[in-house]
């Protein structure tokens, strides 16, 4: 009986213990859930500036991956493990729409998601794109800011494919030594989002060398 009731204090204590502790997080979420949105809200508005200097505002048109049709070609194009997160119009201050800009997410990474935004302009020029995100390894997928992000600026191509052996023209990326893996997986995102551009968006697809 001593044994009986020993364990159900014990189950009490740690209820009471569980539900303290949940109510300690439900609370600090609710405090921090505003800023960290604002926080995240600031970030994409300064990459979307980064990405398309040009441009004085930017206005949603579409969120989430389109159903359908375009989901097959999408997989057959090879880009089942990215998606595009949205997708805004780059406007200047007479309204006028110079193109677009993408959110992209690739789940392909050394370390798991790699989120960017890419600014295409109406002629398919790829002003750049901006990491968002990332947690690649130290010292080797980590240099994708510094090696890889300013390979993809200016450029009017179709899609990119990197080499080891150093790039020969503006459809080829250097890749980041002994971190395949990420630059396989940046240069597949931001062919998605060409794709996108391409396919969905009306965008010129011609490549220039």
């Amino acid at each position: 009986m001593k044994n009986i009731t020993g364990m159900l204090k014990d189950a009490m204590i740690i209820l009471v213990i569980t539900l303290f502790a949940g109510l300690i997080l439900g609370f600090v979420y609710q405090i921090t859930k505003e800023p960290i949105a604002l926080a995240e809200e600031k970030a994409a508005k300064e990459a979307y500036a980064e990405v398309f200097p040009g441009a004085t505002d930017f206005v949603m048109v579409k969120e989430g991956m389109p159903e359908g049709e375009f989901m097959e070609g999408w997989i057959k194009a090879g880009y089942e493990t990215i998606t595009v997160d949205n997708v805004l119009e780059a406007v200047d201050e007479g309204g006028n729409v110079l193109g677009n800009v993408l959110t992209v997410t690739t789940s392909a990474g050394y370390g798991g998601n790699i989120t960017i935004t890419m600014g295409l302009k109406n002629d398919g020029t790829l002003n750049g794109i901006s990491i968002l995100s990332i947690a690649e390894t130290a010292g080797l997928g980590m240099k994708a800011e510094d090696v890889l992000k300013p390979q993809f600026a200016n450029k009017q191509v179709a899609s990119f494919t990197y080499t080891k052996s150093g790039s020969t023209m503006d459809s080829e990326i250097d890749a980041i030594s002994g971190a395949t893996i990420t630059t396989d997986a940046l240069t597949t995102a931001v062919n998605g989002g060409l794709y996108y551009f391409q396919m969905q968006l009306g965008g010129s697809g011609n490549e220039t060398k």
